[in-house]
């Protein structure tokens, strides 16, 4: 069986994903699930202006196919994608996009989730806050939650 097609793109420019869904299952009618996750820029109340995310070029690429790839390994997956953007992103626009599919419902989920997870803690991007007052702030931490979420992965 041929390897699941493993689609990673690092991006400036905001995507579209409804068409990066319909691109990954054009013709493929042996899909029965299809599991996407789209993460937004949060606005932290009124005070965030945007997000600057910083990635570390072909190193991020390469760490998400790996992630990918795993995922694939992992579950009967029929195909994944994964989308991060970088630059300077404001509060509602779209960050990044995972989707995974498969011919049932949970391949797909566990695919889906798991990359995101992964993406969250493996991935070498760095997140800096820009204040509405012009001012901007520290690089942000990675969450502990993230790494407490990544550990459940262990286990499967």
């Amino acid at each position: 069986m041929a390897e699941p097609p493993v689609i990673v793109r690092i991006q400036a420019e905001d995507f579209n994903g409804e068409a990066e869904i319909a691109a990954l299952t054009d013709g493929r009618t042996d899909i029965g699930a299809v599991v996407s996750f789209t993460g937004l820029c949060r606005a932290d109340g009124d005070s965030l202006a945007a997000l600057e995310l910083e990635h570390y070029p072909g190193m991020a690429e390469a760490q998400i196919r790996r992630i990918a790839q795993e995922a694939c390994r992992r579950w009967p997956l029929y195909g994944v994608l994964a989308i991060h953007r970088f630059g300077k992103i404001a509060p509602g626009e779209q960050i990044v996009l995972v989707a995974a599919t498969s011919a049932h419902r949970q391949a797909a989920f566990d695919g889906a989730n798991f990359m995101m997870d992964f993406l969250k803690t493996e991935a070498p991007f760095w997140k800096k806050e820009h204040w509405v007052d012009g001012s901007a702030g520290e690089w942000v931490s990675a969450k502990d939650a993230d790494d407490e979420a990544k550990k459940r992965w262990a286990e499967r």
